[in-house]
């Protein structure tokens, strides 16, 4: 584990924590050495954790596509901003730099970028651990919506399984480290498991 990526909202939100939350998690990157790959803006939750980064240090990448840097919404501050044609563009190169993948709290965009990093994995197209890192029970009702996709069939039990989902970020830098693609399940494995044919 060399380089994290953060997807988090271009929104602070209305709760302070969220913020709070976003600094600190900046803060451990930097002190475990890990460079930040983040989606390049200087807004919301995202300056809040680059900035973080920054000032305690540490590497920052930023991806951003072309129209949101028209935008005035980029980071001039950055290690290093890359500028890219397209959304689609951005996941593609925000995935090749980094070696794992955490959510805080954010809208859209957020579970856009995670969720099609989890598909990848499940298709076998990538295995780099991913995780929710949650603030005041933020992603509580998206794990209850998770379980209930293993309840009705659409989602394999170990797939789920293979999910970080806390609100202490000492205690993920440890599963972060520890992971291994071994324990993924790709899709077709799962549904080898379940339909034999």
């Amino acid at each position: 584990m060399q380089r994290l990526c953060v997807y988090c909202g271009s929104s602070a939100g209305h709760d302070p924590r969220y913020a709070a939350a976003a600094a600190d998690l900046g803060r451990r990157i930097a002190e475990a050495g890990l460079a930040l790959v983040y989606g390049g803006g200087r807004v919301g939750l995202m300056g809040v954790l680059a900035d973080a980064v920054l000032g305690h240090g540490g590497e920052v990448i930023g991806v951003i596509p072309e129209h949101l840097e028209r935008l005035e919404v980029a980071h001039s501050g950055l290690s290093r901003l890359e500028v890219v044609p397209s959304m689609h563009a951005r996941k593609r190169r925000m995935f090749d730099l980094a070696d794992g993948f955490v959510a805080l709290p954010g809208g859209f965009g957020t579970l856009d970028e995670m969720f099609e990093m989890l598909t990848w994995r499940q298709l076998g197209l990538g295995e780099k651990p991913c995780a929710f890192l949650d603030v005041d029970g933020y992603w509580e009702p998206l794990m209850a919506m998770l379980d209930r996709m293993v309840e009705r069939g659409f989602l394999h039990p170990d797939q789920r399984a293979d999910l970080w989902h806390g609100d202490d970020p000492a205690a993920l830098f440890p599963w972060l480290a520890a992971y291994r693609p071994a324990q993924a399940m790709t899709w077709l494995d799962a549904k080898r498991r379940t339909d034999p044919r």
